[in-house]
């Protein structure tokens, strides 16, 4: 293994990770977003909102991340959607994710307990006030785990926006493959800086996951 090659570029593979972090990070912010609102649209009594949501949910669970992304890209112009690579990759994997994470907040409100709301109900608050003050507040300490996983999941699946030309980690070591010819060596970094990325978002989730059982 050419340690002396990796030594010279992974500068730019940091750079590169950089990159992967922010795409990820961004995705994330807005995958819980459309996570949530998706989520509390499949819980209304109200057709027009639980369609929908559901219907959100069923296609971009159904359908590879990455002919969504395609789509989005590559096929956005012709629908009079201009995007730059890193907004398409943003976009693409945060609307992807959100179906996702919409079924993980879903099934943390649900599994609270009905009597909960009962009781809610009989000190006369309404539906939004026992969905704020009684149901979100037990149902996030559940979210915890299940969000992380999600989001872990997007941060190694983030290497997919390679395919658009992100310069992110995948597309760093690509290209410096086609000119060093050397890809176990350019994998390997990338590797190393995607294992350090997770590993340090893996600990943080841990950290708030304990810290929520604690105070459960």
């Amino acid at each position: 293994m050419d340690f002396a090659l990796m030594g010279r570029v992974w500068v730019y593979f940091a750079d590169a990770a950089l990159v992967t972090v922010q795409i990820s990070a961004l995705a994330i912010l807005l995958g819980l977003i459309l996570g949530a609102v998706a989520a509390l649209g499949s819980l209304s009594v109200k057709a027009y909102l639980r369609w929908p949501s559901r219907a959100y949910v069923s296609v971009f669970r159904g359908t590879p991340a990455l002919i969504q992304l395609f789509l989005l890209y590559f096929g956005g112009p012709q629908v009079g959607i201009h995007l730059d690579p890193f907004e398409a990759g943003v976009i693409g994997l945060g609307v992807n994710i959100g179906a996702y994470m919409c079924e993980s907040i879903r099934g943390a409100i649900i599994s609270v307990d009905k009597g909960q709301v009962e009781a809610g109900r009989c000190l006369g608050m309404g539906h939004v006030q026992v969905m704020r003050k009684v149901i979100l507040p037990q149902a996030a300490r559940m979210m915890v785990r299940p969000l992380g996983v999600n989001s872990i999941a997007l941060i190694k699946g983030s290497a997919i926006v390679s395919t658009i030309s992100v310069l992110e980690l995948s597309y760093t070591a690509h290209r410096y493959i086609s000119s060093t010819y050397k890809p176990f060596e350019m994998f390997i970094l990338a590797s190393i800086f995607y294992l350090i990325i997770v590993s340090i978002f893996s600990y943080g989730v841990g950290k708030i996951d304990k810290r929520v059982s604690l105070e459960n």
